[in-house]
């Protein structure tokens, strides 16, 4: 009787921790199906309907005819619509260059942050972590605002140039494509910074004093051995950037020109000024197929890369 009991044991014991494992895969693809998938077809199918001035303002998809027929209603016009509008071609144009380059920007001046954080003594980079993390816990909303009491042409820098005689008049720095790109860097260097020190941190440095010791001169170092081994991070960080900068409404609208005009601008005017929700809805379907069909061919190409 000693005997079977332990085998039946370790089969329960085994059952229960593939259960316990199963249920944690699981959780990443059930927070993607609601959060994701869910609100992508919903947003889906307001596109495909036609514009109604009534309470939902879009027509249903589904329309039964009698208890045993129904009919399906789909327009592609929407789609047809932006395609054939100048307006939308231009807002996506200019977002792409926007957030392009700010990304640039951020990558630029994130990765001597980064690298600097993680060369620093270990008992400092949770202080210098902490810098970088800290104007996060402050409201998006007034961090976007305080810059506007600074660039504002009575502001804090303005007067300071005035004062110390650097200019003699004040200079206009709000509603200017120079306050988008500030408010857009400031906003999402901390998204940069991050994965490139987690991916900084992770180097041996050891390669680098090898290389330097083989007579490389820092340059080559950097550019031979530093810089391709921190990819993962310049990716990462880059993505977390560009991707959420392309739908960026707030900085435009509360630091640009409103000539200067961004797709989330569109956004905002299609679905609370015009009320036209299925335009509105193929602009953003629009905008994610743009944005994750090349990110989706980027890592499938990095993956036969790294197979190879």
């Amino acid at each position: 009787m000693s005997g079977p009991l332990p085998s039946r044991l370790r089969r329960v014991a085994r059952t229960l921790s593939d259960s316990w494992r199963h249920m944690l895969i699981s959780i990443p693809y059930v927070w993607m199906l609601l959060f994701f998938l869910v609100p992508f077809f919903i947003v889906l199918k307001i596109s495909l309907a036609d514009m109604l001035d009534t309470q939902p303002p879009f027509s249903a998809l589904v329309n039964w005819i009698d208890d045993s027929h129904i009919s399906f209603v789909l327009t592609f016009d929407n789609f047809k619509f932006i395609a054939s509008e100048d307006i939308y071609l231009r807002a996506y144009l200019n977002s792409l260059k926007i957030a392009a380059i700010s990304t640039v920007l951020c990558l630029l001046l994130g990765y001597p942050m980064a690298y600097a954080i993680a060369r620093a003594p270990a008992n400092r980079r949770n202080i210098l972590l902490l810098v970088v993390i800290l104007p996060l816990w402050t409201s998006f909303l007034l961090r976007v605002y305080a810059w506007i009491g600074l660039l504002d042409t009575n502001g804090m820098i303005n007067r300071f140039l005035v004062w110390s005689h650097i200019v003699s008049a004040p200079i206009q720095m709000l509603y200017t494509p120079f306050a988008v790109y500030l408010g857009i860097v400031y906003s999402y260097l901390p998204f940069m910074i991050l994965p490139l020190y987690a991916s900084l941190e992770r180097l041996d440095a050891t390669l680098d004093e090898a290389a330097a010791d083989l007579g490389a001169r820092p340059w080559s170092v950097f550019r031979d051995v530093t810089l391709p081994l921190s990819m993962p991070g310049i990716v990462a960080g880059s993505l977390l950037t560009f991707i959420p900068a392309v739908g960026e409404y707030v900085i435009p609208d509360l630091l640009g020109d409103a000539r200067n005009l961004m797709i989330g601008r569109v956004l905002f005017n299609e679905f609370f000024q015009n009320r036209d929700w299925p335009t509105a809805s193929a602009v953003a379907i629009a905008l994610l197929v743009a944005l994750v069909i090349p990110i989706m061919f980027f890592q499938a190409a990095q993956a036969r890369e790294e197979k190879s």
